[in-house]
C-alpha cells in the first residue's frame, strides 16, 4: 500500500538486533526517511546486508530501504551511541541484561538517545520485566525515560506497509510522545500511554496463551475452543496484571487484546506454532531445534510461573502451559483437567495487589 509519509524530523536510529522484528522496524524507519543503522553480532549478516540490502535469514524476499546500513559485529561504542537520537532494542528478553551491561558506560552525559524496547518477555532467572532490568543495569533515571512499543504487528505485514497500530508507553509522557512521532506514519499508527508495566506484561503473557491456542488447534479443536481460550486468556492476563499493579485498562488495548487475538489466531505465529506441534504430539526439544527463531512464550512461561506463585493469583491456563512445557504433562490430560474444573465467576479482579509494581517503581525512585 503506497501512502505518503508524514513530515517527521529526520533522526539517527540504531537498531540493536537483526532478527525478524528488528529488521522490519529498521525498514519502516528507513522508509520514513530516518538514518538507520542495524547492528548484528554476525559479520556475515553485516557484509551481506550492506552489499545486497537484504536480510539473509529473515524477510528474505524483501529489499530493505537504502537509508539503512548494517554495523557490527562489535557492540557500538560510546562515540556512535552519542551520535544517535534513538537506540531501539529488538533483541530477545533473555539477552537484554547482558547487552545493557555492555552499553552502560556509553549511556552517560547529557542528550542521551531515546531508548525504545520492543522485546516481549520475562527474564527467566529473575522473573524481571525489562523495565526492572534497565533499572538494575542503568539506574532509575534511564529506566524512567525508557519507552516500550507493543501491539499486533507481524513483521512481514509491516514491510508490506499494511495498516498497523501499536501502543507506545513510558513513565515519562514526553518520551512516549517522542517515540510515537518518530514511528507514526499513515500505515503505522501509534497510541501513547503511561503504563509500561501493563504493556510489558500484556506483550509477554500473550505469548503463553498463544501456545495454548496452538495446542488446541493441534488437538483438532475448532472455533469455539479458540474463542474461549482467547477470552479466558484475556481475563487471566488482566487478573495477573492487576495483581502485579498494572492498570486493567491496558489489557483492553492494542498491547493486550489486540496482540493476543493476533498471536492466538495466526498459524505463522512462532508461539502458536510451538503449541500446535505440541498438540500434534511432538517433543518440545525437537520443536525448539527446528523452529528457526525464538518463541518467547516458552521462556516466559517459566518466569510467569514464579510471578503467579508469588502473588498467589488464579491462572489455570498459564499453570497448565507451564506443566506441559516443563513438567512433562500430557497435552490431552492438561486440556481435560482445565475443562473439568468446577464452574466459577467469569470476571474477577483481585481486591488487593500491586506489591510487585510498587517494588519495581521503588527501584526507579518513584515510591
Amino acid at each position: 500500500m503506497d501512502m505518503p509519509s508524514s513530515p517527521t524530523p529526520k533522526s539517527k536510529v540504531l537498531v540493536l538486533g537483526s532478527g525478524n522484528f528488528g529488521s522490519c522496524l529498521a525498514d519502516h524507519l528507513g522508509n520514513s526517511d530516518h538514518e538507520v543503522y542495524i547492528w548484528s553480532r554476525h559479520t556475515s549478516f553485516v557484509e551481506h546486508f550492506n552489499l545486497h540490502h537484504r536480510n539473509p535469514s529473515y524477510l528474505k524476499d524483501h529489499v530493505f530501504s537504502s537509508n539503512i546500513r548494517a554495523v557490527g559485529p562489535s557492540i557500538p561504542d560510546k562515540a556512535m551511541i552519542h551520535q544517535m537520537d534513538v537506540v531501539l532494542f529488538a533483541i530477545p528478553t533473555q539477552g537484554v541484561r547482558e547487552t545493557l551491561a555492555k552499553l552502560r558506560s556509553s549511556l552517560v552525559g547529557d542528550n542521551l538517545p531515546l531508548m525504545i524496547f520492543v522485546n516481549k518477555g520475562i527474564e527467566t532467572n529473575t522473573h524481571a520485566l525489562t523495565l526492572e532490568i534497565i533499572a538494575d543495569t542503568c539506574g532509575g533515571d534511564i529506566a524512567r525515560a525508557a519507552t516500550f512499543i507493543s501491539g499486533p504487528s507481524f513483521a512481514r505485514e509491516i514491510v508490506r506497509r499494511q495498516p498497523t497500530s501499536v501502543s507506545v508507553a513510558s513513565l515519562t509522557e514526553s518520551q512516549a510522545q517522542r517515540a510515537s512521532e518518530i514511528f507514526h506514519q499513515p500505515w503505522f499508527r501509534c497510541y501513547t500511554g503511561g503504563d509500561p508495566i501493563g504493556l510489558e506484561l500484556a506483550g509477554a503473557l500473550k505469548n503463553v496463551y498463544a501456545i495454548a491456542a496452538g495446542m488446541a488447534d493441534g488437538l483438532g479443536f475448532e472455533n469455539n475452543t479458540r474463542a474461549s481460550l482467547i477470552t479466558r486468556g484475556l481475563a487471566e492476563m488482566t487478573r495477573i496484571g492487576t495483581a502485579y499493579g498494572a492498570s486493567p485498562l491496558t489489557f483492553l488495548g492494542l498491547a493486550g487484546v489486540g496482540d493476543l487475538f493476533l498471536t492466538c489466531s495466526s498459524p505463522t505465529s512462532r508461539n502458536y506454532t510451538v503449541g500446535y506441534r505440541l498438540g500434534k504430539g511432538e517433543a518440545l526439544e525437537d520443536i525448539i531445534k527446528t523452529l528457526g527463531s525464538v518463541a518467547e512464550g516458552v521462556t516466559t512461561a517459566k518466569g510467569l510461573k514464579k510471578i503467579i506463585d508469588e502473588m498467589k493469583v488464579s491462572a489455570c491456563i498459564a499453570n497448565g502451559i507451564y506443566e506441559v512445557l516443563y513438567e512433562g504433562k500430557d497435552v490431552k490430560t492438561g486440556v481435560q483437567e482445565l475443562m473439568c474444573r468446577p464452574p466459577s465467576r467469569e470476571l474477577d479482579l483481585p481486591d488487593e495487589g500491586g506489591e510487585h509494581a510498587k517494588r519495581l517503581l521503588g527501584k526507579l525512585g518513584m515510591d
